[in-house]
């Protein structure tokens, strides 16, 4: 009895770790996985939901654009974010047609924005227009997926999620003004110029 409940919760475990699947090297932890759904249809939203909370993603629905730009925590007066609520969210899947704000006005919006940019968007819609497709994906979104949803689409777009240390970091580097990187690697080359400037000291002490 306690052995078959033992197996039972691995098999389980293995399942998760399975639907998170892995980016590189990296194995992604579902419970940091966070899609954000912006549909103006509850029915859809609702769909999008069960769809990725099945496979283990956490999922936030907002009913339009610019409800989606609050969790977002973008201020339009500053054209920035709060980089803390940018951290949490690995995906926006976002309805093309809404009312006012539409899903396509939401990707340009959110590719402008150095704090959002690397969020992935998948555009959703439930008319085929290549002219609408072709727009979408040249302004960085990363696919087009006619409506409904199916269950076959999800491994696309789990495919699509950002890993949450890559959304952090880039996050993290809009708000300082700069890349985390490029400061290490100036201060491991004074460090470098530093003992390079020693050495010939040292050497002409020697030599005398």
């Amino acid at each position: 009895m306690v052995n078959s409940r033992m197996s039972s919760a691995m098999r389980m475990k293995k399942e998760k770790n399975a639907a998170c699947g892995e980016h590189g090297d990296e194995l992604v932890r579902c419970d940091e996985m966070h899609v954000l759904a912006v549909d103006d249809c509850l029915i859809q939203r609702k769909v999008i939901e069960k769809l990725l909370k099945t496979n283990f993603v956490k999922v936030t629905t907002v009913d339009s654009a610019e409800r989606a730009l609050e969790v977002l925590g973008f201020h339009e007066e500053q054209s920035t974010c709060a980089t803390t609520n940018a951290f949490k969210v690995n995906m926006i899947i976002t309805d093309y047609c809404m009312p006012g704000m539409t899903g396509y006005d939401l990707l340009k919006k959110v590719k402008e924005t150095k704090c959002l940019k690397e969020i992935p968007v998948v555009i959703i819609s439930s008319e085929n227009v290549p002219q609408r497709i072709t727009s979408c994906l040249a302004e960085g979104a990363k696919d087009f997926i006619i409506k409904p949803l199916k269950l076959a689409d999800v491994t696309k777009l789990k495919g699509h999620i950002k890993p949450p240390k890559d959304v952090a970091n880039v996050s993290a580097s809009a708000s300082s003004g700069g890349p985390v990187s490029s400061k290490r690697k100036i201060s491991s080359g004074r460090g470098r110029g530093k003992m390079s400037e020693r050495r010939p000291r040292v050497d002409g002490l020697t030599s005398v």
